[in-house]
C-alpha cells in the first residue's frame, strides 16, 4: 500500500513540496565546514604572539638574540633569530598546533610596549638587527574578521531554517502547525469490501461517499452533507479502518490524526493546530478529517469530568467554532471516533456539528464469519478448517481479535513445519487469543494440588451439566497456562443469544461456584483458586440488583449507572450509603443461593464427580464429547446418535489434536520398545509415577447459611431426557458401584473405557442384539 502524506498538514502536492537536490545540502555544509577550520587556523595564528616584558626585550637585544623588529606606535613586534636561546613554552605550543594544520613552519612572534628610549634604537643598530615601521591601519584584518564570524552563522541559520520548514516545526519552532498525515487520493488503499462485520455501520457511511462523489443531486433537492459523523464502539471493532474505506470509496485526500495530537506543551497550540488543519483542508476540499480518541480534546467541560484544562478548553473551542463555520457544499467532512462517548462534551454532539452516531459494535456471528473470511482470504487452509464453527465459539470477540487468532493460526503452522493452517491450528490460536496464554507443560504441580484442579473443573462441568439454560461444555483441562490459570473449563454457546433471563443468570452464578462447592465437598476446605469465578459471580449479581430489576426486594429500581459502556462496562451506584450496604446483602444472597444450590447437586452426585476428576486427573485433557459420554453412562441417561451430535469447533480440533498424540505416543512407544530390547529399561507407567491419592471421605462442613436459603426445586437429568426409571429399578449410580466392586477395578479405568466404549458391543450388529435380547428374556 503506497501511502504518499505529509506530516506537516501539507497539501501532498509534489510542485509546492519541492525538495532541494541532495548535493546542493552537502555542498552548503562543505562550504561552513571549510570556512570554519579556516577561521579557526587564522585566529591561532593571529593569536600566535607572545609578550614579553620590556627589559627582556632589551637583553635579547643586547645579547644578540632578535632579528628584526618592527615598530608601531604602541609597541615593538620581534622574533628571534635560530640560535636564540630564550624559550617560551606557551609560544612553542602554538607554533607546533600551527604547523600541524598548515604543514607549514611559523615562527613565533613576540611584542612589547614601544617606550620612548633613546638608547634602544642604537642598540638594536650596533647589534644588526632590522629595523622597520607599519602602519597602524588593520582595515584588512577587521573585515577579515567580521566576514569569518558572520557568513558561517549566516549559512548556518539558512540551513536551520530549511530544515525547520522540511520538517514543518517539529522541534517545536513551529508548534501552531499541524501533523496531520495526508492519505493523497486512494492511497488508503481501504475499501469498504475490506470492512467486514459492519454492514450498518457501512450502511450509514455509504451515503456520505454517495454525496461527495455526486453531490449536485443531493444539492438539487436541498439536502446537505452531513458535517460530521462520530464512530462509536469498543476497541477493536475497525472504526479507525471504516473512516480509511470511506475516503477509499470516495477518492478524496484523507487528514488522520488523533486527539492528543493537538495538545503540546504551550499554551495555544492545540487552538493554533485546530486552524491550521481546517484551513489546508478547505484547500483541498473535497475531503475527510479523521480525528481518532477525540475523547483527548472533546471531554466535557464538566468538572465531573476533569474539566478545567486551559489547554484543552481552548482547543475545543476553537474545533467547535470550525466545525460551525465552514462550508458543506465544498465536500468537507469531519469524522470521528471514540469509545467513551459519555464524556463527550454535549455542544460537540448536537446536531450542526456531528449529526450522526454510528455505533461500531461487536461483531454477530455472521459478521464474525465475514471477518474470519476477509483476514483468511491470503491464509492457505486445509479441509479441516470449520470457519462456522470458530465464528461460533468466537462470541464476544472483535475484529481485531479475529484478525489475531488468523494471524496466530498461521504462525502455530509454520511452527510445527506446515504450509497450511489446520482446526487445531485454529483452537490453539483460539485458547491464545481467548482464553489467554499458551499451555505450560513443563510446571511442577504437586498431586495434592493437580486433583484439587481437577475435581475444582469438574465441579463447574458437573454443574453446568446438571442444569437447565447452560451453555455447553466444550473442554476441560487442567494444564497451567500462563496467563495464570492452573485450569479452565470451556463453554461456548450453541447459538446467538442477546438476551439472559434470570434462571440462565442464576445457573451461571451455580456453575460459577460449583468449583469452590467441589473443593468443600471432597476436602473439606477451601483455596485461592475461586478467585476469578467469585469476581464473575459478584459481577452477575449485582447486574442482577441493580441494572435488571431481578431483586425482590428492590424489584424495578435503577440503582446504577454505566459509565463506560464499550471499555470495562462499570456501573456506578446512584444510592446512599444505607442501600449500598443493602445492596450488597441481596448481592451475597444471590451468590449464597448458587453456592448451595452447587453443593446440593455435587454432593448427590458425588459419585460422578469422583469419576470424572479421576479420568481428568490422569488425562489432564478431556473434551465435552467425551465428558458428556462419561456423565450420562454414570447418570444412566440415553446416548444420542453419532450422527445426530453436533461436532462444535473445539470437539473438532480436539479431536485432530488426540490423534496427533496418539500417533507420537506410538512412535515413542516403538522407540522405547527397541531401547528395551536392546537391554535398556523402560520408563515406568503413568501410574508408578503419580502418588496415591485418596480424596477426603468424611462428611464436609457447610456453612450454616446454607439451611437458610430456599432451595429452588429443580427437575433431575433423566425427567429433563424423559428416561425416568421407576421406583424399583436401583439408580445408575448404584448400579455402577456394585459392577465396579464385583470386578475390582477403580474410578479412572472404568472412566476411561467408559469414555471409549466397549469394542464387544460396537461390534455387534443389531440382529445380534435383538437376539441376545430374546435370550435373556
Amino acid at each position: 500500500m503506497n501511502q504518499n502524506y505529509n506530516s506537516g498538514g501539507g497539501s501532498g502536492d509534489d510542485k509546492k513540496n519541492s525538495r532541494v537536490p541532495q548535493p546542493v545540502i552537502l555542498l552548503l555544509v562543505f562550504i561552513l565546514l571549510a570556512m570554519f577550520f579556516t577561521s579557526l587556523v587564522y585566529n591561532r595564528a593571529s593569536s600566535n604572539k607572545t609578550e614579553v616584558p620590556y627589559t627582556e626585550f632589551y637583553r635579547l637585544v643586547t645579547s644578540d638574540q632578535v632579528e628584526k623588529a618592527t615598530i608601531n606606535r604602541d609597541r615593538i613586534e620581534f622574533t628571534l633569530k635560530d640560535n636564540a636561546s630564550y624559550k617560551n613554552d606557551k609560544a612553542q605550543e602554538n607554533s607546533k598546533l600551527i604547523q600541524e594544520a598548515t604543514g607549514q613552519e611559523v615562527k613565533t612572534t613576540y611584542f612589547t610596549a614601544y617606550i620612548q628610549d633613546s638608547e634602544l634604537i642604537p642598540a638594536m643598530k650596533q647589534h644588526n638587527v632590522v629595523i622597520s615601521g607599519k602602519l597602524n591601519s588593520d582595515t584588512t584584518a577587521l573585515i577579515y574578521n567580521i566576514a569569518s564570524m558572520v557568513i558561517p552563522l549566516a549559512l548556518l541559520w539558512i540551513l536551520f531554517a530549511f530544515l525547520m520548514r522540511r520538517m514543518g516545526g517539529g522541534l517545536g519552532m513551529n508548534p501552531g502547525k499541524s501533523n496531520a498525515k495526508v492519505y493523497v487520493e486512494k492511497s488508503t488503499g481501504v475499501k469498504f469490501k475490506d470492512v467486514a462485520g459492519q454492514d450498518e455501520a457501512k450502511e450509514s457511511l455509504v451515503e456520505v461517499v454517495d454525496f461527495l462523489h455526486n453531490p449536485r443531486k443531493y444539492i438539487e433537492i436541498g439536502a446537505k452533507l452531513p458535517k460530521g459523523a462520530l464512530l462509536v464502539g469498543p476497541p477493536g471493532t475497525g472504526k479507525t479502518l471504516l473512516a480509511k474505506a470511506v475516503a477509499g470509496e470516495a477518492g478524496v485526500p484523507f487528514f488522520s490524526l488523533a486527539g492528543s495530537d493537538f495538545v503540546e506543551m504551550f499554551v495555544g497550540v492545540g487552538a493554533s493546530r485546530v486552524r491550521d488543519l481546517f484551513k489546508e483542508a478547505q484547500k483541498q476540499a473535497p475531503c475527510i478529517i479523521f480525528i481518532d480518541e477525540i475523547d483527548a480534546i472533546g471531554k466535557s467541560r464538566d468538572s465531573r469530568f476533569g474539566g478545567g484544562n486551559d489547554e484543552r478548553e481552548q482547543t475545543l473551542n476553537q474545533l467547535l467554532a470550525e466545525m460551525d463555520g465552514f462550508d458543506t457544499s465544498k465536500g468537507l467532512l469531519v469524522l470521528a471516533a471514540t469509545n467513551r462517548p459519555e464524556v463527550l462534551d454535549k455542544a460537540l454532539l448536537r446536531p450542526g456539528r456531528f449529526d450522526r452516531r454510528i455505533i461500531v459494535d461487536r461483531p454477530d456471528q455472521k459478521g464474525r464469519l465475514a471477518t474470519l473470511k476477509v483476514h483468511a482470504k491470503d491464509v492457505p487452509m486445509d479441509e479441516t478448517v470449520d470457519l462456522d464453527s470458530l465464528a461460533t465459539a468466537s462470541a464476544g470477540l472483535v475484529g481485531s481479535d479475529l484478525a489475531n487468532i488468523i494471524n496466530e493460526a498461521a504462525i502455530c503452522a509454520v511452527k510445527h513445519g506446515r504450509k497450511f493452517v489446520s482446526q487445531k491450528d485454529l483452537f490453539e490460536a483460539f485458547e491464545l487469543v481467548a482464553v489467554g496464554g499458551r499451555e505450560k507443560k513443563n510446571q511442577v504441580m504437586s498431586d495434592q494440588e493437580r486433583k484439587i484442579v481437577a475435581y475444582h473443573e469438574v465441579g463447574h462441568a458437573l454443574l453446568a451439566a446438571l442444569q437447565k439454560n447452560t451453555e455447553p461444555v466444550q473442554k476441560i483441562t487442567i494444564v497451567p497456562r500462563t496467563m495464570g490459570a492452573l485450569g479452565y473449563t470451556l463453554q461456548t454457546p450453541e447459538e446467538e443469544k442477546f438476551l439472559e433471563t434470570k434462571e440462565e443468570l442464576q445457573a451461571r452464578i451455580a456453575t460459577l461456584m460449583g468449583g469452590r462447592a467441589a473443593e468443600m465437598v471432597v476436602f473439606g476446605s477451601m483455596t485461592s483458586g475461586a478467585a476469578n469465578d467469585i469476581e464473575q459471580a459478584t459481577n452477575i449479581a449485582r447486574a442482577m440488583v441493580t441494572r435488571f430489576g431481578m431483586s425482590d426486594k428492590f424489584g424495578m429500581m435503577g440503582l446504577a449507572t454505566v459509565e463506560s459502556q464499550y471499555l470495562d462496562g462499570r456501573a456506578a451506584l446512584n444510592c446512599g450509603e444505607n442501600t449500598a450496604a443493602q445492596i450488597d446483602d441481596e448481592v451475597l444472597s444471590f451468590i449464597n443461593q448458587g453456592y448451595d444450590e452447587a453443593v446440593r447437586l455435587l454432593t448427590e452426585h458425588r459419585n460422578t464427580l469422583d469419576r470424572i476428576a479421576d479420568f481428568l486427573y490422569e488425562k489432564e485433557t478431556i473434551t465435552g464429547k467425551q465428558f458428556m459420554k462419561i456423565f450420562r453412562q454414570l447418570e444412566g441417561l440415553p446416548q444420542p446418535q453419532e450422527d445426530q451430535e453436533a461436532v462444535s469447533f473445539v470437539e473438532s480440533a480436539m479431536a485432530m489434536m488426540e490423534a496427533d498424540r496418539a500417533s507420537q505416543a506410538g512412535k515413542s512407544a516403538g522407540e522405547e520398545g527397541d531401547q528395551s530390547s536392546a537391554g535398556q529399561v523402560p520408563e515406568s507407567g503413568y501410574q508408578d509415577r503419580v502418588k496415591e491419592f485418596k480424596p477426603q471421605e468424611k462428611e464436609p462442613v457447610f456453612p450454616e447459611r446454607s439451611d437458610d436459603v430456599s432451595r429452588p426445586e429443580k427437575e433431575t437429568p433423566a425427567e429433563r431426557s424423559g428416561e425416568v426409571p421407576g421406583a424399583e429399578e436401583e439408580s445408575a449410580v448404584e448400579r455402577v458401584d456394585a459392577e465396579r466392586a464385583s470386578t475390582g477395578r477403580d474410578a479412572s479405568e472404568e472412566s476411561r473405557d467408559l469414555a471409549e466404549g466397549d469394542p464387544s458391543e460396537k461390534e455387534k450388529t443389531p440382529a445380534e442384539s435383538a437376539e441376545e435380547g430374546k435370550e435373556k428374556a
